[in-house]
């Protein structure tokens, strides 16, 4: 049985992983954390000034490039997964498929545009992304210690949400069930597939109500643990995953609200 700690079950050191969406918000804490247990690991993200002010900062932690893709498009997948390739010589034992988009507008007003960018970007790109990697996944993988593909989805797809984020909430339903279909295709080849449900964290997506002090305290006010996210709870969950200690899971979608979705 492996001990415990860093150089046990929780242990990533060596591994290579890719963090889509790892300029900023949650792909940047969790970026952070792979690297600071010794993950070798890409961030990729839209923009290019993003990205490089990510990794001059990620750097300090360890071993971390950056590759510009926009992954809403098939030709961005296929670049980001190409870059990936050649820096890690064809082996891959961790993909975060974080980067997302949202869009907000009254409901007899929200436009076509407004599904377009937000099902390109959190399902396809998700699913096109990973099937661009799937020869490193399956080259890093071995039935003890498995690839792994983390999918970063949300509350929203688990419950209605307030807000008028319609495409947003049924893409990361979509996303969810993909985590699912993906798990049961790739589980004879140890590869696993979970999904990461966060609640609140500090992004620029959940700004516009946490840097507000008022509504600051009305989300906190309705997470049954009385806070926001911080950057351990999403990198620790991660970690697990990620890690000899989440090899024997597959399928799950794991919410990280605080109570939220559980206690409700």
């Amino acid at each position: 049985m492996a001990a415990a700690g860093s150089a046990g079950l929780f242990a990533v050191a060596g591994k290579t992983a890719v963090v889509t969406g790892g300029s900023r918000g949650i792909g940047l804490m969790i970026a952070r954390g792979l690297l600071q247990a010794g993950a070798r690991v890409v961030i990729s993200s839209r923009k290019v000034d993003a990205c490089e002010a990510a990794v001059t900062e990620l750097s300090e932690h360890g071993d971390c490039a950056a590759v510009p893709a926009d992954l809403s498009t098939r030709d961005g997948a296929e670049a980001l997964a190409a870059a990936v390739s050649e820096r890690f010589r064809g082996r891959l034992h961790v993909l975060v498929n974080n980067a997302g988009a949202n869009w907000g507008a009254e409901l007899e007003e929200f436009p076509d545009s407004g599904w377009d960018r937000v099902i390109d970007t959190n399902v396809k790109g998700i699913f096109r992304l990973t099937v661009a990697l799937l020869g490193e996944l399956r080259a890093a993988a071995t039935p003890g210690d498995p690839a792994r593909v983390i999918n970063i989805g949300s509350i929203d797809g688990l419950r209605a949400p307030s807000m008028e984020n319609y495409s947003y909430s049924a893409s990361k339903a979509a996303v969810h069930m993909l985590t699912r279909h993906l798990a049961k295709r790739l589980a004879s080849e140890a590869v696993t597939v979970n999904a990461i449900a966060p609640g609140p964290f500090e992004s620029k997506m959940m700004a516009f109500l946490l840097d507000n002090p008022d509504t600051r305290a009305v989300v906190e006010q309705q997470v049954p643990l009385g806070r926001i996210g911080a950057p351990e709870d999403v990198v620790g969950t991660t970690l697990y995953l990620a890690s000899r200690a989440g090899a024997y899971l597959t399928g799950t979608v794991i919410p990280l609200d605080g109570g939220i979705t559980g206690c409700g």
